[in-house]
């Protein structure tokens, strides 16, 4: 079977009775269990359920009441709540969990005909940039020896740039599905923060968390956020706006003004084939008529402290609530409740979580409480108001999506600060709430892939497509 890079390829053979979606299906079962032992992308597999599904749309399509994502083959992020399935979160405290209903999105494309074909590896509640917090192991590139898939959706991005299916539900809180699509080669798009439903995704930071689709056509990322996005009586906090027809993308020329970060692109600390790459697209965007300006933002240097102070006290607040008590793992040396507590949670968290939780509940104490959370929260409102300023006067904000390529298995982890560098161009958008997308950018010496961010306003995910369609 040929391989297939968008739903409209698929449709338009499915349509014309050359495949149908059990061999679809039957594609993609064969590609994990050829490859899933080395990448290590899915934790469960959901191959009968997946074939059932694949002969009943099959049905729908000879009878032509086949919906939009007829054919599309899909993997959920281990954040994901699916109903009678597991999720885990890629850790051991939520060991045995069965979910009780199903996360929004997931049930939105389930109920356009998309075949959930199995549940993704992940960094640990989505704790980390290279998926090597997995309490089931790292997720491996399939590009290169040895190197890391990017986190915290790195299972989800693999997944799809193996063929083991067409796309991914992920999400993002400090840019988990643009960071493993940028070292995977794919497409990654961060919605706005409250454009999509949070009903049913395991928490992290409530105020950040994002669900956006990995893909390998911005195409195929568009008609995902126009299903998944949109109001929920489940969530109170997700917006009413209306969702706009995020395929129409607009065919007419248009010219746009871009800014791009000096900082980022000038950093020291930029790999010299992704400083290149980035630079090549800059002269090609003024080839083609769009005014590009270098932009200073002298805030960027607070965006890693802001997010990673305010994550780990959303963090700590948020994973209180797994205890050892109600479900999950529990430990068995406890002698009495609080060793209950402080061993099942030591037991079940690993070590880069138990790390943030206590950062977290460091900078929540009474006595560091102003000292830190606050301060941090008047800084984030700071970048957020010139961020905006800034797209007040540009279309887009545009830099590399991380500054390398993806580093070998265990280069970083013996030095956080390195590790969390590797973040240092994706928190903005979670730490403003804007919708960000990363696109392929071509290779650097080593065939590894190069990924190109796009930063839009607000609820503008329909210009942020076309314009990431227009220049893919």
């Amino acid at each position: 079977m040929k391989v297939y890079s968008t739903l409209k390829d698929i449709q338009t053979d499915l349509y014309a009775g050359s495949i149908t979606c059990r061999q679809l299906v039957e594609f993609y079962l064969k590609n994990i269990e050829e490859k899933n032992n080395t990448l290590n992308a899915f934790l469960s597999v959901f191959d009968q359920e997946a074939l059932e599904k694949a002969d009943e749309i099959d049905a729908k399509i000879k009878a032509g009441t086949a919906k939009k994502l007829a054919g599309m083959v899909l993997g959920i992020k281990d954040l994901l709540c699916y109903k009678d399935h597991t999720s885990q979160a890629g850790s051991r405290i939520l060991d045995g969990f069965e979910s009780q209903f199903t996360a929004t999105a997931v049930q939105r494309v389930i109920d356009e005909d998309a075949i959930i074909i199995g549940r993704q590896n992940c960094d640990e509640f989505g704790m980390g940039s290279t998926n090597e917090n997995s309490a089931f192991g790292p997720c491996l590139n399939a590009v290169g020896e040895n190197r890391v898939a990017g986190g915290s959706s790195g299972g989800s991005a693999v997944a799809v740039q193996a063929d083991m299916c067409l796309a991914s539900l992920g999400t993002d809180t400090g840019g988990s599905v643009r960071m493993p699509a940028g070292f995977c080669g794919l497409v990654g798009l961060k919605p706005t923060y409250t454009r999509v439903s949070r009903w049913g995704l395991i928490a992290y930071a409530s105020s950040f968390d994002c669900i956006g689709p990995i893909t390998k056509s911005v195409e195929d990322a568009a008609i995902l956020l126009e299903i998944i996005a949109g109001k929920d009586e489940q969530d109170s906090t997700v917006s009413n706006e209306k969702v706009p027809e995020y395929t129409a993308f607009q065919t007419e020329k248009k010219t746009y003004k871009i800014g791009y970060l000096k900082e980022a692109v000038e950093s020291e600390g930029l790999q010299p084939e992704v400083k290149a790459a980035t630079l090549a697209k800059l002269a090609y965007l003024k080839a083609q008529g769009h005014e590009v300006e270098a932009v200073d933002f002298p805030l960027i240097k607070y965006f890693l402290p802001t997010y990673y102070t305010l994550t780990t006290a959303e963090a700590s607040s948020n994973l209180s609530r797994f205890d050892g008590v109600r479900y999950g793992h529990r430990s068995t040396e406890a002698t009495d409740l609080m060793s209950l507590y402080k061993k099942s949670r030591f037991e079940g968290f690993g070590k880069e979580t138990r790390k943030r939780i206590m950062l977290g509940t460091f900078v929540l104490s009474a006595s560091y409480y102003d000292a830190y959370y606050t301060k941090a929260q008047k800084i984030r409102r700071l970048i957020k108001e010139f961020t905006d300023n800034l797209l007040t006067e540009y279309d887009f904000l545009v830099c590399p999506t991380t500054p390398t390529t993806a580093y070998k298995l265990g280069e970083k982890t013996a030095d956080p600060i390195q590790m969390y560098l590797g973040d240092l161009f994706t928190v903005q958008a979670n730490v403003v709430g804007l919708p960000a997308i990363s696109i392929p950018n071509g290779l650097d010496n080593d065939g590894m892939p190069i990924g190109f961010q796009i930063m839009a306003g607000a609820f503008e995910e329909a210009e942020l497509l076309t314009f990431a369609q227009l220049i893919s």
